[in-house]
């Protein structure tokens, strides 16, 4: 059996990787990677600068990995619903393996790719890994998808029996001979018109153990009350990695329920079941990423204000919070949680600015930009999505510098124009003295809390047609 293991950006490791286990179990293997203009223009991938850089040193780090147990990644350019079914049909391959994406654009290309396989005899045979169940598969007590998280979660608890991890990293089979491709090497950043990022974490697999067995040796244990605290390396940072793939969904899962943690292990595992809810959601209702999953919110009377979206994006809304988390997005293509969630209440319900501009920013910026889960996490913190922060709720950005931020460490990193303000003013500059606040070089607030929520409240109010209580 000769089978082509198509790598496709969200499985970039050899461990736990079902296609490749798969062909190595069954015959000659041919490792290839497409780079699809899609991505790899360089008009659209200057457009995510961050995360093609942890693509490609991850993608790099796979070709090493691949070289060393023995076989070779061929990279091709070219769109990959021509380049996979004329490549498959040179090779004379049996059948083409690869991980299934949730996205709607991923399943349209698998589609077009599958029949035009089909029509040359070619098997396509795609693989579940980017989620712990497949999605589609948890359904509520009348047959249909959930609305709701907790039962969700319940649900996938009451099921949930991975099988063991397929740790292949011995010898791989050598490329079948004749089998050539018009390769091209991975391109460097600087190909693409992309300067790189030191402040980004560094991609492949080998660092993607590193920081799994980081986070099992230190912030694991207390996981459970730092994992909100933004002055605190209290979180993962796995993100990225299980979003390209360096590793999987369930071996994080596997080696975390077994840590013996207790409440914090929990906790992280109800995270993984967070994500695992964006990825279901948008299989349901692919249309969430244009438009909210409460109908209600169609049309939605969002505000133009260029000046307001300028602020929020340059952090300079006088918010510390907020502009900590701006400056972060660009700095490191990484926000600490808790800061996205305060920084999208407030463009959303402090600005009324459209969710989906803030949404498509953090896209462009992040390295672990991943469409689900940003998605669902802007939707949420809108209260347009499903179970979605009521709309009523709004953030008010001080309180939530001062309980997670109480030294004010997380502010005074990424905005050190107030580093010399003591703890008890960092979150609250506008009250230092006159004297002071003239030496800042540091605006005022853009807008004032009390008035933006009642702003917000009844905007949405006469939108929705609801009582706020």
């Amino acid at each position: 059996m000769r089978s082509i293991v198509w790598f496709r950006g969200k499985d970039l490791r050899v461990a736990d990787h079902g296609p490749l286990a798969e062909a190595v179990a069954t015959g000659e293997v041919i490792p290839l990677f497409v780079l699809d203009p899609f991505f790899f223009a360089p008009e659209r991938a200057r457009e995510l600068p961050h995360r093609m850089q942890f693509l490609l040193e991850s993608l790099k780090a796979l070709e090493a990995d691949l070289a060393r147990l023995g076989s070779r990644l061929l990279v091709v350019p070219g769109r990959s619903v021509e380049v996979v079914p004329r490549l498959a049909a040179r090779w004379r391959a049996d059948r083409v393996l690869a991980h299934r994406w949730v996205e709607p654009f991923g399943r349209e290309r698998d589609r077009r790719v599958g029949e035009a396989l089909a029509r040359q005899g070619t098997g396509f045979c795609l693989f579940e890994g980017e989620t712990l169940l497949p999605p589609g598969s948890v359904r509520n007590g009348q047959g249909g998808p959930f609305r709701v998280f907790t039962p969700f979660a319940k649900a996938i608890m009451a099921r949930i029996d991975l099988p063991l991890i397929q740790d292949l990293r011995s010898k791989l089979p050598p490329l079948p001979k004749g089998v050539t491709a018009d390769e091209v090497p991975i391109p460097a950043l600087a190909d693409l018109g992309i300067d790189a990022n030191p402040g980004l974490l560094r991609g492949g697999e080998e660092a993607a153990r590193e920081r799994l067995r980081a986070f099992l040796a230190g912030p694991l244990a207390n996981y459970g009350t730092d994992r909100d605290r933004m002055d605190r390396p209290g979180t993962s940072r796995l993100s990225a990695d299980l979003k390209f793939g360096t590793l999987s969904v369930r071996a994080v899962w596997q080696v975390v329920a077994a840590s013996g943690q207790g409440e914090s292990a929990r906790r992280f595992l109800n995270e993984l079941l967070w994500r695992e809810f964006s990825h279901h959601l948008l299989w349901e209702w692919p249309e969430l990423l244009e438009q909210p999953f409460r109908t209600g919110f169609q049309a939605f009377p969002w505000r133009e204000d260029e000046a307001a979206w300028e602020a929020w994006t340059a952090g300079r809304t006088g918010y510390p919070v907020v502009d900590a988390a701006a400056r972060q997005l660009k700095a490191e293509g990484f926000v600490h949680n808790r800061a996205r969630m305060v920084a999208a209440s407030f463009l959303a319900k402090h600005l009324l600015l459209d969710y989906r501009r803030g949404e498509a920013h953090y896209m462009a910026w992040l390295a672990d930009g991943d469409w689900a889960a940003n998605n669902a996490g802007w939707q949420w913190s809108a209260g347009c999505g499903c179970d979605a922060q009521p709309w009523f709720r709004i953030f008010n950005p001080t309180a939530q510098g001062l309980k997670f931020d109480p030294d004010g460490a997380y502010v005074k990193r990424w905005v050190p124009e107030l580093a010399g303000l003591p703890a008890a003013l960092v979150h609250e500059p506008w009250k230092a003295p006159a004297a002071l606040r003239g030496r800042l070089d540091y605006p005022g607030p853009i807008v004032d809390h009390a008035w933006a929520r009642q702003r917000f409240l009844a905007v949405a109010k006469g939108h929705l047609g609801r009582e706020a209580p």
